[in-house]
């Protein structure tokens, strides 16, 4: 049903004919034909794209006013309105409309359009309406295509997101490992590949490591949202900037930057902005390699906590909730689960931007909603569940130090440090000696004649470890 109930409604048209829209709401005849033809599934555009776009329909009013294509008093109601969407006064009740809708986000680019010009003739007349003066078209949309701008407030909305949200929590995240190696420098512990027992080091290296993957992924990170400075916005339809002023993208970009904060330029090749969305692919796999990283700390965490009597023991792990609800006294790592999570997931959004990406036929992609569902949503997801990992489970982590040293006296693999001396063979014969007969290395290696070496100084953990 495309129309909405008869109760409590409003009549608006478009170039289709009228529709009856709620009363109560600011869109227009497009937003509900929209509704009608797009129920598909529970995902929204996000919030923060739509803030986007109106931090946009700001700035293009503005330039337009300043190129005398727009009166000033229809800029001046136009920018007013835009400040109420990024204000929050207008919220997600005026923007209802599915991810998949047109591959090129035309339903939310007039859904914003008619809301902005609704609540600027409100403004001027006291109606909510979007029959004038203001034009959702001719004056909200001017000098612009949904080509153009979606992907402009894609660009802006992650330059948002990821700066003031992901890049915070990874450096807080990197910081916090490396203070709790710091601490433990000292702490020594036995190595592990392929799950077997391997030469000691300290756990001061292992939570060093962690914290230097973090910096990477954020420089990494950094990068990325770098290449997202670059707005198409001016191109119009297929970037020759058709209806639009000479100058107006330039002027556009630069109230953009100013309003959002953001160092923001126009894109060196509009056709290529509208056409290809190659920056935001750049930023969805960098996203996918963050997660990488993300997934195998907590993972590598999960499985130092194991036990804590029958596993590893290494860590313990602060005791945020119950862990089961049947077995008394359980205590999960949920953080990490939480996390692993959320990595699939990330990896999953990139996996789909990257074959919705295998649609950017001709002179424009044809899913741009959809990578708006996906970055967005993978740089919320990524900001939100690394801040929770750092504060309800690194922050309270400790390692059992007894527990790591006497697991790295149980091993067999510091006689690796004996190999240049005695020959791999050798050694490997000491091993299996001391495997088999259930020996500490020294006493195999006395057993075997090798009896002129000083093993509490050859094999002392903290030599091994370089600690």
């Amino acid at each position: 049903m495309t129309n909405a109930p008869e109760s409590a409604t409003r009549i608006e048209s478009d170039t289709l004919g009228e529709m009856a829209v709620p009363a109560d709401r600011y869109w227009g005849a497009q937003t509900q034909r929209a509704l009608g033809n797009f129920a598909i599934g529970t995902e929204r555009i996000p919030m923060s794209l739509i803030v986007a776009l109106a931090y946009v329909k700001y700035a293009a009013a503005e330039a337009n006013r300043s190129l005398d294509v727009l009166d000033a008093d229809l800029a001046r109601v136009i920018v007013s309105a835009a400040r109420d969407v990024t204000e929050g006064r207008l919220g997600r009740e005026e923007f209802p409309l599915s991810v998949w809708q047109s591959g090129s986000g035309t339903q939310t680019n007039m859904n914003v359009n008619e809301v902005l010009a609704a609540r600027a003739n409100e403004i001027l007349t006291g109606r909510i309406t979007t029959a004038g003066p203001v034009d959702p078209n001719d004056h909200v949309n001017r000098s612009q295509s949904s080509n153009d701008v979606i992907p402009t407030a894609l660009h802006v909305a992650a330059l948002t997101a990821g700066r003031e949200m992901l890049l915070p929590a990874l450096d807080c995240l990197a910081r916090t490992l490396a203070e709790k190696g710091a601490a433990h420098t000292g702490t020594v512990k036995v190595g592990r590949t392929h799950l077997q027992d391997a030469v000691p080091m300290t756990f001061g290296q292992e939570a060093g490591a962690w914290a230097s993957q973090v910096e990477s992924a954020r420089d990494r990170v950094t990068h990325a949202l770098d290449g997202l400075r670059y707005l198409p916005l001016g191109g119009t339809a297929v970037g020759t900037g058709l209806n639009a002023p000479p100058g107006f993208g330039e002027g556009a970009v630069r109230l953009l930057a100013t309003t959002t904060g953001h160092d923001l330029e126009v894109m060196p090749n509009r056709f290529a902005g509208i056409a290809a969305h190659d920056a935001v692919i750049a930023m969805s796999s960098t996203l996918r390699d963050a997660a990488v990283t993300l997934a195998k700390i907590a993972d590598d965490i999960r499985w130092l906590a194991s036990g804590p009597r029958t596993g590893l023991g290494e860590l313990r792990l602060p005791a945020n909730e119950p862990g089961s609800s049947m077995m008394p006294g359980k205590v999960n790592p949920s953080q990490c689960e939480s996390l692993l999570m959320v990595c699939a997931q990330v990896a999953g959004n990139d996996a789909a931007a990257g074959v919705a990406s295998l649609r950017g036929t001709l002179q424009l992609h044809l899913a741009k909603p959809l990578l708006a569902h996906t970055v967005l949503g993978s740089i919320t997801l990524l900001a939100d569940a690394v801040g929770s990992f750092t504060d309800h489970l690194v922050v309270g982590m400790e390692p059992d130090a007894a527990r790591m040293r006497e697991l790295a006296g149980l091993s067999l693999m510091a006689a690796t440090a004996l190999t240049p001396e005695l020959g791999y063979a050798a050694v490997a014969h000491v091993v299996q000696h001391a495997h088999e007969h259930g020996l500490p290395l020294a006493e195999a290696l006395a057993a075997l004649g090798y009896t002129d070496i000083d093993v509490e100084t050859a094999l002392h953990p903290d030599r091994l470890s370089g600690g």
